[in-house]
């Protein structure tokens, strides 16, 4: 495998990356050519969505290819065309042979969500300490624990301590991990329920190698009313969703939200003053926990 690298102006991005597509390259990544100077720039997207820009003021363009030729010839192409005005060809370099799945499981290490409740992929141990587990490993659906939202829907589930025999709704269950935490913590009957139908599939693999009960399936599969609603979403849903959600909460039950940045927390609190009225309960990382009692 040989790597291509250029340097572009963000402008360029979109660009170079669709000639480098078309090229055959087997990879592309962009990386602030800037990082760890003091000119790096900070590029946060919300979870679930594209990244607010393609790319950095100055970004690092590196593509994979399977030969030296395919990655000489790509750099060719790219250097003659209008469009690369602007870019540099920083280099072309052999990538040394590694053992790639090992590398990217070292990259995963298990996630403490309290002292004794850990979310933990499944080459590893769980800690000494850790009395409540979810076996979870990185994939495509969203919600492995290494979100401060999903941590923070993990934590007061953990320390809520009033879940036991109660009918739990995981709405945009994702990995299905709130859902499973639920029921690590005595949830008796659990729906599930996600848009994406992969998500679904893999909520319903992930309760079975943790060895827990819960029903999966599309929203509509979702009925009645639950004690207790967890919807780790993204701000913009979750008040198109308020109506739909509260109606779900039984008197006396709780609604749990996240997938909320602080600045959204009064609009979250004027989209479901109508129904219940929305506390923060938990912050981290400029995330917040927002909950209701119905």
């Amino acid at each position: 495998m040989f790597e291509l690298r250029l340097l572009a102006p963000e402008e360029r991005i979109e660009t170079l990356g669709d000639a480098l597509d078309a090229l055959d390259a087997l990879s592309i990544s962009v990386e602030d050519a800037d990082a760890q100077t003091d000119a790096e720039q900070a590029l946060f997207g919300e979870p679930g969505m594209p990244p607010p820009k393609e790319g950095w003021q100055r970004s690092r363009v590196i593509a994979l290819f399977a030969t030296e030729e395919l990655a000489r010839d790509a750099g060719s192409v790219l250097a003659l065309q209008d469009f690369f005005e602007g870019c540099t060809l920083l280099g072309i370099a052999e990538l040394q042979d590694q053992d790639w799945v090992r590398l990217t499981q070292s990259q995963f290490a298990p996630v403490e969500i309290t002292p004794e409740f850990w979310i933990v992929p499944s080459w590893h141990e769980a800690p000494a300490q850790a009395t409540q587990v979810i076996r979870l490993d990185p994939g495509l659906a969203f919600g492995t624990g290494t979100h401060p939202t999903t941590r923070m829907c993990l934590r007061w589930i953990a320390t809520r301590g009033a879940l036991a025999g109660q009918r739990v709704l995981d709405y945009g269950c994702g990995s299905g991990i709130l859902a499973i935490g639920a029921a690590k913590y005595g949830a008796s009957e659990i729906d599930a329920v996600d848009i994406d139908e992969a998500a679904v599939s893999s909520t319903r693999l992930n309760a079975e190698a943790n060895g827990v009960t819960l029903d999966a399936g599309l929203p509509e599969a979702a009925q009645g009313q639950y004690g207790t609603v967890l919807a780790n979403i993204l701000a913009t849903p979750l008040k198109v969703l308020a109506p739909l959600l509260c109606e779900r909460v039984a008197p006396g039950g709780s609604l749990v939200l996240a997938g909320i940045l602080e600045r959204q927390a009064d609009e979250l609190k004027e989209a479901y003053a109508p129904y219940v009225a929305l506390e923060v309960s938990d912050s981290e990382d400029g995330w917040i926990l927002m909950t209701a009692r119905r």
